[in-house]
């Protein structure tokens, strides 16, 4: 098939070129997909998306009509798909529903550790040869408790780094997973962020889940709550945090993901000015590590994403749906 790839960078070729091993005709663009880059998709039989395209009804009618049968996401989640009208014009919808749990928790850990002891303000004063501590101190993890709200595998993951480290933990999710038994204890949602030290959030972006964490969930918590966000930006009611970062409810804050992050992560703007104003004001806080959606990327992941979004191809031509997780 001739699949053209949008959003490519250089290591999305680096993996998906030996995963393919000349069984498609992969054609790769720097550009996001969205309603006026769609039709550079004319001539193709599917399109290969990420993250941060923007698949609504107008970009999936120009698929459509360009001839496109397949939309093949080279991530777990399709919340930036339009499925209806996928739906309308037979356009088939296949995902990676995983690919390393441990990438993305590992990475939510890190975001523990970096807060905790003020690892990036210490990198900084020691290349300045400033040695002193004032400013620096962290807590025993050990004896916290975190709550962990989606006990997927990335949930399961997490939550047994987080008891290794002697943390109780508790878990949040409409489906118990009997994987944590003996590392954690589910309690309800409300319950869980009372009582939490640390919240991390490993959650799907559902209408449900959307803004998670708000001005009233913020109430609830401890006061210096950290909050760890590695899953999906729209969790996270970013005014409502901010807020909470200023009357310091929030003490510490981890984000890997934010809700506006489509036209500004994966990008190099180092020589532009930054205009997202509520972005910018949730980079001006000390306690606050942000980093740029990469808690996926690791050697083992994109491999892991790059031989079944090749797969799903494969199974797509072959008109054969075994082992292919299709959301349409």
């Amino acid at each position: 098939m001739k699949v053209a790839i949008f959003s490519a960078k250089p290591y999305d070729q680096e993996h998906l070129n030996p995963a393919n091993q000349g069984q498609h005709e992969l054609t790769y663009f720097e550009a996001h997909l969205n309603p006026q880059t769609a039709i550079l998709a004319k001539g193709f039989d599917a399109v290969c998306c990420f993250v941060n395209d923007t698949l609504n009804a107008e970009t999936v009618r120009t698929l459509g009509e360009a001839g496109v049968r397949m939309i093949a996401m080279r991530c777990a989640g399709y919340n930036n798909v339009d499925l209806e009208a996928a739906r309308k014009f037979g356009i088939r919808v296949a995902r990676v529903p995983e690919y390393s749990p441990y990438a993305v928790a590992e990475h939510a850990v890190a975001l523990i550790l970096d807060l905790n002891r003020n690892i990036h303000r210490a990198y900084n004063r020691v290349r300045e040869n400033d040695y002193s501590l004032s400013g620096l101190l962290g807590f025993d993890l050990h004896g916290k408790t975190v709550g962990v709200v989606g006990t997927g595998k990335i949930g399961v993951a997490f939550a047994r780094i987080m008891s290794g480290f002697g943390c109780q933990v508790l878990a949040s999710d409409p489906v118990e997973n009997p994987d944590l038994q003996g590392f954690a204890r589910y309690v309800d949602q409300e319950l869980l962020l009372r009582e939490a030290d640390i919240i991390s959030l490993h959650c799907p972006l559902l209408p449900q889940t959307h803004h998670l964490i708000n001005a009233e969930t913020i109430q609830m918590m401890k006061p210096g709550v950290m909050i760890i966000n590695t899953s999906r930006g729209g969790l996270i009611d970013t005014p409502a945090v901010i807020d909470g970062l200023k009357s310091e409810q929030i003490g510490y804050l981890g984000l890997d993901v934010y809700e506006e992050e489509a036209e500004l992560f994966f990008e190099d703007y180092s020589n532009v000015l930054l205009q997202d104003d509520v972005f910018a004001r949730l980079l001006t806080f000390p306690n606050v590590v942000v980093t740029g959606h990469q808690a996926f990327f690791t050697q083992e992941a994109l491999s892991a994403i790059a031989e079944i979004t090749i797969n799903n191809l494969c199974a797509f031509e072959q008109s054969e749906s075994e082992g292919v997780e299709w959301v349409v």
